[in-house]
């Protein structure tokens, strides 16, 4: 967040069983080169000799001056991303690796190139943010170009001609040493760096302090039930890969990593595990682009990440996560009739206020069905996108009743109920998203027929628009069929998504109903899947105007010539909505207390 510190202090206790335990073990201590995270790849040998530099969608850029002397102030696509990981040395890989397989003339010129960072940049170089926040992964290139020395000359100590590497090493443990980003993937990063130079030249004080940080940070990386506190469904992976390494690392260099890592770690697994859809993606939550769950072999995300396909069933539908997540499933595809991807999937966000890679997403829900996405997150804009970006991380990018005349407070949203039954679900969240502003949002995810009704009701001290907002996959065209419903349908496929709206406790005024797509003033109806691409997606938009609102929707995927016809009726002081859809009746209520749940 603009102006924010990047430090995250640890909050719960720390662990006490790393480094408890020496690792009896006849393999010399060492720290592996942790590889280049494919910056390398659109890097080749040529473009390190002719001082070219490409990352992201940009084309490569000359940086330097064609021998290894680079202009480290270069930033011609304005991108702070892109400067950062020019500063990283990260796309010195390829030739790293072609050093260490004895290529001295790639030896030479990665050499040449990371010394010239390391002379232009005396300790310390906190001022310049693009080379700080890349610290922790030049550390780790360094350390592989050391390795990448020793192996392609074949020897075993540091000749003088490299001898800046150690002391280049030394001064990024110094920096490390004093600037900690605490817990979360920048801290647990710079944790593992620190403890790789410590490991290869053999300073236990940074070892120690490293294991120190490490066992600080993971119980707060980690909850105890398993959420990452970056609130991020693609950071949570991330964090699982990367506390993963953490583990290997200690033991490599003979320090137990003790039972609290692997512990958090499989809690993280579920996490993830429940977080998966119906095709196997994650829910596309906070800072996330549309992703596959890996299958870690072993861990319940094998059988979620391959469809079913390996591993055993988990033994989890619904997840309710205090972090502020829900994750939800009609089942797990072992119904043939169903299948894996047949089943539907679900995720809510509530809790805590917005942080790190979170958005301001609460009460918004994402949804699956009969093989497809139903209702999605508006994705992941990079962060230079301005005001993409800022519209990704609002509360109009997501599925949410918002208030766009009022400024967002980032609320602590409460989870005041739930209920979980074999064929529904139900849950009941309370917020406060503006000033002055009382939001209420029930859930009900029914099982045979599969759907969700939502009942968004507010209120205002004073006029408000409120717009319960339904973001469509991109691929499907949107279109108002009445006052009360929108139908949405890809060219071609067998499913289509009926979304309604019932009057209740408000009449529909003119405009109850509209499709937003494209729309650049304001920003409205588009998905991100991947932090730089960007495709027109519909939103339906039920609207209301006033102090108070009361919107009670449906979302109802059915087969392409599937209909949905409703009847209601008052029992009492109980709304009863009757529904059949696609030949399959059921029934939903609500009490004059206010309760949804399923009637039948």
């Amino acid at each position: 967040m603009p102006g924010a510190s990047n430090v995250v202090p640890p909050t719960a206790p720390p662990a006490t069983d790393i480094g408890t335990n020496k690792i009896q073990t006849l393999a010399a201590p060492f720290y592996a080169c942790p590889g280049f995270s494919g910056i390398e790849k659109t890097n080749p040998l040529a473009n390190l000799y002719a001082d070219k530099f490409q990352w992201g969608p940009y084309a490569a850029y000359k940086v330097g001056n064609g021998g290894g002397n680079i202009n480290w102030a270069l930033n011609p696509y304005k991108n702070a991303s892109w400067y950062m990981w020019l500063h990283s040395l990260r796309w010195l890989g390829q030739g790293i690796v072609a050093a260490g397989k004895g290529d001295l003339t790639a030896m030479t010129r990665v050499n040449t190139i990371a010394y010239d960072w390391h002379r232009d940049h005396p300790y310390s170089w906190k001022g310049n943010v693009g080379a700080w926040e890349s610290t922790m992964h030049r550390t780790n290139v360094l350390i592989c170009l050391r390795q990448a020395i020793l192996t392609g000359l074949k020897v075993t100590t540091v000749p003088t001609r490299y001898a800046w590497v150690n002391a280049a090493l030394l001064s990024h443990a110094r920096f490390l040493t004093y600037n900690w980003s605490g817990a979360w993937n920048h801290g647990t990063d710079e944790s593992i760096a620190l403890f790789g130079v410590g490991c290869t030249l053999g300073r236990t004080d940074y070892t120690n302090l490293a294991q120190q940080r490490l066992a600080a940070g993971v119980t707060t990386s980690i909850d105890s039930q398993g959420s990452t506190n970056e609130q991020s469904t693609g950071y949570g992976a991330f964090n699982y890969s990367l506390w993963g390494r953490a583990i290997a690392v200690l033991q490599n260099c003979g320090v137990s990593p003790g039972t609290t890592i692997p512990t958090r770690r499989a809690l993280l697994a579920k996490w993830l595990t429940l977080a998966t859809n119906s095709m196997g993606r994650l829910h596309q939550l906070g800072d996330t682009e549309l992703r596959p769950t890996y299958p870690w072999p072993g861990t319940p995300m094998e059988y979620a990440g391959s469809l079913g396909k390996a591993g055993k069933v988990p033994l989890w539908r619904v997840g309710i996560y205090s972090a502020g997540y829900v994750f939800g499933r009609t089942g797990w595809g072992t119904d043939p009739a169903r299948g894996f991807a047949g089943e539907s999937t679900y995720s809510i966000r509530y809790g805590p206020g917005r942080a790190f890679h979170g958005h301001l997403d609460h009460t918004s829900i994402t949804y699956t069905a009969r093989g497809r996405d139903i209702v999605i997150d508006g994705g992941y804009a990079a962060y230079n996108a301005g005001a993409y970006r800022t519209w990704s991380v609002g509360p109009s990018a997501h599925s949410v009743m918002t208030t766009p005349m009022s400024t967002s407070t980032n609320p602590v949203t409460r989870l005041t109920a739930a209920s979980v039954k074999t064929n529904a679900e139900s849950y009941v969240f309370a917020d406060v998203p503006g000033s002055a502003i009382s939001r209420v949002r029930s859930v009900l995810v029914l099982k045979d027929p599969d759907l969700i009704v939502v009942w968004d009701r507010a209120s205002a001290r004073t006029a408000q628009a409120f717009q319960t907002l339904w973001h469509l996959p991109p691929d499907q065209r949107a279109s108002v069929y009445s006052r009360t419903t929108a139908v949405a349908m890809a060219p071609g496929d067998t499913t289509k998504t009926i979304l309604f709206q019932v009057p209740f406790k408000q009449a529909l005024p003119a405009g109850a109903i509209l499709v937003k797509q494209a729309q650049t003033n304001p920003i409205q109806g588009w998905h991100y899947p991947s932090s730089f691409v960007r495709k027109p997606a519909p939103t339906v938009m039920l609207a209301r105007s006033g102090t108070t609102a009361s919107i009670l929707s449906f979302v109802v995927p059915v087969r392409a010539t599937g209909t949905v016809t409703y009847s209601v009726r008052q029992s009492g002081t109980t709304f009863i909505v009757y529904l059949n859809v696609g030949g399959k009746r059921t029934a939903i209520a609500i009490t004059g207390g206010g309760s949804l749940y399923r009637a039948g």
